[in-house]
């Protein structure tokens, strides 16, 4: 792991010079400036503003004297530890992100006693109007209206802020979106939503009441910065469960409290890896699949899943740490490709963050749909805010004169883009399978799919023979107003297959029959010709103009793998993945992934190296790529890349685990990956032959099969 630890040995200019560093749910990008300054940017998962933007909390600044820039500098992410260390001539300091609490520390010490001062930065000061906030953001029409942080007078020895929201989109959303009985079942995510933090540290006073400075010089401080987010709540509310979280931290020692962050660190490496090494693209692979681990792991504990648009971990856009490009809202298409390799990962406890914001919204999405379409069950649109309405610019601003609401809304990339519910709930099945956890079987996974599955059988006419006509629909974003896309057919025939393997005893005799007889009902994959050769289609008969950059015939490799290595029809898919209309391996483009499950090892490692030498130029840590077609950092582009490498050492969907696919015979390899059933997979490969597998449970060494690197 040190191999990949970053290190730096020259200050940076500015933020775009920082380093990401997280626990889950509170995170900051750290950097130091040429003067010596140290900067935090603090951020959360649930730091949601009264414009549904995901704000920072707030910026601090700690000078050290003698400063940490003095002499010589060095600069470390330490990967296994959890912490990044800096290295003066003078002045040591450590910093982390508790693992197990909301609290950032920031450990300093030196030889000879120095003096520390902090100072807390807000650029929310006051209440101002902002005609451009990000993409996105349509919580309010037109120009939005941005609400001042509040620093708390009359601290002693610490400083305390928060954000309290004033006002709120949410029901204005639902009215706007004919869900009005919505408002009788849900509470306000947003309104008097309050979030911030407290600065505390030993020998620390108050200079004023957004400045700390060292009582006198000492040779070593301990800073503590506790962050939390309430909703509702007033300001003694908020006060109030802060300070029981500290004084619940203050019940365990400081060095107690590092063994226990570190603990977490090394479990997380050490339940899973994987290092390719033999070429120079091997090496930039491996660095970008360790760093968007962690990356990924630094905000996917929180109470709200991944932004695909930078996560946590953005920093300064035109002119405002708040802006991110596409704004608050979770496109389906984007916010899936972090979460998908963290299966093979076994990141799952990752993945419950995602899981949980659909399972929240489920209700709201039930009364939508008779309201919509006068039937039963649930949909999800593709972009959607986090409590499962349409983003407002997409639906439209009050444009209809007739017809009911929603049907269709007036941004016509998603008006009929329905795919995400069945890629989430493959995403959910392929959980269970790999875990084998039966509370969620029950208390998500098949909620979730009783009302997907119906919404699917409800919204659709049938044709002569029985089988579903989905006119008007789309695949993807790419071609509007189709019959039967591929994304759509082979998304349903691979959720019920897999749901159907399931025993009675598991989904009731009830849901077998009932999803049975759907089953029967799903037409067959859409199939075109290409020089008299059988090719798959993006959907069935003629194709309308396209619209977008996606293949959305390849989605019957993945993420629906109905083809792939050891599959029937293999060709017809390899041939359909070569004639392909556009190739790309940035942002969500999954080439690499598509390619590893057809078996086309140098293709896969190809665009994966691409991919990894693909940065954002200003941005100094090697993992910031973007901004594509998100933000910075791309979590769509790390997503992939972490994808796309695991599915070339190990594919495992039919019982079979295949291990090396499409592995490249010139990389060597160290891998640790996880398979369905609880199952885990420890392998080396030297010189293109695999010399070394470990199977756990070893009962399951019967269904691998080991495929010859290429």
């Amino acid at each position: 792991m040190d191999k990949y630890n970053v290190v730096w040995t020259t200050p940076s200019k500015d933020h775009n010079g920082s380093m990401p560093i997280g626990n889950g749910e509170t995170g900051l990008n750290l950097w130091v400036e040429p003067n010596g300054d140290l900067v935090l940017l603090i951020s959360r998962t649930d730091s949601w503003d009264e414009n549904e933007r995901l704000c920072k909390l707030g910026r601090v600044r700690i000078k050290f004297n003698p400063s940490l820039a003095h002499g010589t500098f060095k600069q470390e992410l330490k990967l296994r530890q959890g912490e990044i260390e800096i290295v003066g001539t003078s002045v040591t300091a450590r910093i982390w992100v508790d693992a197990n609490r909301q609290i950032i520390h920031v450990d300093a010490g030196s030889e000879s006693a120095f003096e520390t001062q902090v100072d807390l930065e807000l650029w929310r000061k006051e209440k101002r109007t902002a005609q451009n906030i990000g993409d996105g953001v349509d919580g309010f029409k037109g120009p939005k209206t941005v609400y001042p942080d509040t620093i708390v007078d009359g601290q002693k020895s610490r400083i305390a802020w928060y954000h309290r929201n004033p006002v709120s989109p949410w029901r204005g959303t639902l009215e706007l979106q004919g869900l009005q009985p919505a408002l009788e079942i849900g509470a306000d995510p947003l309104l008097h939503r309050t979030f911030g933090g407290v600065i505390r540290g030993e020998g620390l006073v108050n200079a004023d009441d957004k400045t700390l400075k060292s009582a006198k010089p000492q040779k070593h401080f301990r800073l503590s910065i506790h962050t939390h987010t309430q909703v509702p709540a007033t300001e003694e509310q908020w006060l109030k469960a802060i300070e029981a979280n500290i004084a619940s931290a203050d019940t365990v020692g400081g060095d107690e409290t590092l063994k226990a962050h570190r603990k977490w660190w090394d479990e997380f490496w050490n339940r899973s890896w994987v290092f390719a090494t033999g070429n120079a693209d091997a090496e930039a692979v491996t660095r970008g699949y360790v760093l968007q681990r962690w990356i990924s792991a630094g905000a996917g504990r929180g109470n709200f899943p991944i932004k695909f648009n930078g996560s946590i971990f953005t920093v300064d856009g035109e002119n405002d740490p708040d802006y991110r490009r596409w704004g608050g809202c979770y496109w389906f298409q984007n916010t899936r490709l972090p979460y998908w390799p963290m299966l093979a990962s076994g990141d799952y406890e990752m993945m419950r963050p995602l899981f949980r914001m659909f399972l929240d919204a489920l209700p709201l999405a039930k009364i939508r749909t008779p309201i919509y379409f006068g039937h039963e069950g649930a949909f999800f649109p593709e972009t959607m805010s986090f409590w499962g309405t349409y983003e407002n610019g997409g639906y439209g601003w009050g444009w209809r004169t007739t017809g009911k609401p929603g049907d269709p809304t007036i941004n016509p990339y998603i008006r009929f883009h329905y795919s995400g519910t069945l890629e989430l709930l493959a995403m959910m099945i392929d959980y269970h399978e790999h875990t084998g956890d039966t509370v969620f079987l029950k208390k998500e996974l098949l909620p979730i799919a009783d009302e997907y599955l119906l919404w699917w059988d409800k919204h659709w006419s049938r044709d002569s023979e029985g089988k579903l006509h989905m006119y008007p629909s789309s695949a993807c974003e790419s071609f509007w107003e189709c019959a039967n896309p591929t994304p759509d057919v082979a998304g349903l025939m691979w959720n019920i297959d897999r749901l159907l393997v399931l025993t009675d005893e598991e989904i009731g005799a009830n849901r077998r029959a009932r999803w049975a007889t759907f089953r029967k009902a799903i037409p067959s994959i859409p199939m075109s010709e290409i020089d008299g050769q059988p090719t798959i289609a993006p959907a069935e008969g003629k194709l309308p103009k396209r619209t977008n950059v996606e293949n959305p015939e390849l989605y019957a490799v993945f993420p629906f793998r109905i083809y792939g290595v050891g599959k029937p029809e293999l060709d017809v898919a390899t041939r359909t993945f070569l004639r392909r209309d556009f190739k790309n391996s940035t942002c969500w483009m999954q080439d690499e992934t598509q390619a590893a499950y057809l078996g086309l090892a140098q293709t896969a490692a190809e665009f994966l190296a691409g991919r990894a030498n693909s940065k954002h130029d200003a941005s100094r840590f090697p993992a910031f790529w973007g901004p594509n077609f998100d933000w910075i950092p791309d979590q769509d582009h790390g997503g992939n890349l972490v994808m796309g490498l695991q599915t070339m050492i190990l594919q495992s969907d039919d019982g079979k685990i295949r291990i090396l696919p499409a592995w490249p015979k010139d990389w060597d390899l160290d891998f640790k990956l996880h398979a369905p059933h609880t199952t885990v997979i420890e392998g080396r490969v030297r010189n293109g032959k695999l010399v070394d597998m470990k199977v756990t449970p070893a009962s399951r060494r019967k269904d691998v099969v080991v495929i010859e690197p290429q």
